[in-house]
């Protein structure tokens, strides 16, 4: 599933929270992780950041070289 990173910090995850899916809204000031929400809707979203500044974060397979 795909994680979405913000300004200022803010890290967008999907979960299922009670056997619903929803969105963990969080952000890290100073090294810690505060949760800002769960949102059920994007719209819930959009209280917290600004959805054009959210950018998806893509893992990167290692690669692995012959020898």
């Amino acid at each position: 599933m795909a994680v979405w990173r913000g300004p200022d910090g803010i890290l967008i995850e999907p979960i299922v929270l009670e056997q619903r899916p929803c969105l963990r809204v969080t952000q890290d000031v100073n090294g810690r992780r505060y949760l800002l929400g769960y949102c059920t809707s994007v719209k819930q979203v959009a209280r917290h950041v600004d959805l054009a500044d959210l950018v998806e974060v893509i893992p990167l397979r290692a690669h692995r070289s012959a020898l």
